[in-house]
């Protein structure tokens, strides 16, 4: 379940929605961790993610033991990072599929939507953490030597915040 306010929502959603690929990790039956780059097509307004996966992917299989996921999103070139965390679902949801359906997916399911393989991966956003830098390379670069010569934590490098719980 969810545990943003409205307001959280709409900042993760701000912060995510220029990031187009998130990093989908999973634990196998093992406790192993393993990571792959999955398209993200929504944050909807209930805070869940949706992407288009194929069900034959062995990572898919592990969410029925497993469904504990973290996504994180990364824009090197803006200083952003995303980490979020929530429990994951595979779904066949022919409504929700046509809703975001795009040609860009056509791509991975040359059947389109009636691909037998095509499936949704909903994950429910529990919590999520960012760290926006936005500040100028120079700026950045400045603090982290000021802290280097000091011996003091850089300040003022940017913004970190804790979303949901």
């Amino acid at each position: 379940m969810t545990t943003f306010t409205t307001e959280e929502l709409h900042e993760l959603r701000d912060r995510i929605k220029d990031v187009k690929f998130g990093m989908f990790t999973t634990q196998d039956a093992g406790g192993s961790l393993s990571s792959r780059p999955l398209t993200l097509q929504q944050l909807d307004d209930a805070g869940k993610l949706w992407f288009f996966v194929s069900d034959q992917e062995s990572f898919t299989h592990e969410l029925l033991d497993n469904p504990s996921v973290n996504v994180s999103f990364a824009d090197v070139d803006d200083h952003l990072y995303v980490s979020v965390s929530g429990r994951a679902a595979l779904l066949r949801d022919r409504a929700k599929a046509e809703e975001l359906w795009n040609p860009a997916v056509k791509a991975w399911f040359p059947q389109g939507l009636d691909d037998p393989h095509l499936a949704l991966l909903r994950v429910d956003v529990q919590a999520a953490e960012y760290w926006d830098t936005a500040n100028s390379k120079m700026v950045t670069l400045f603090a982290m030597a000021k802290a280097a010569i000091t011996g003091k934590p850089p300040t003022n490098v940017g913004e970190h915040r804790h979303l949901g719980h």
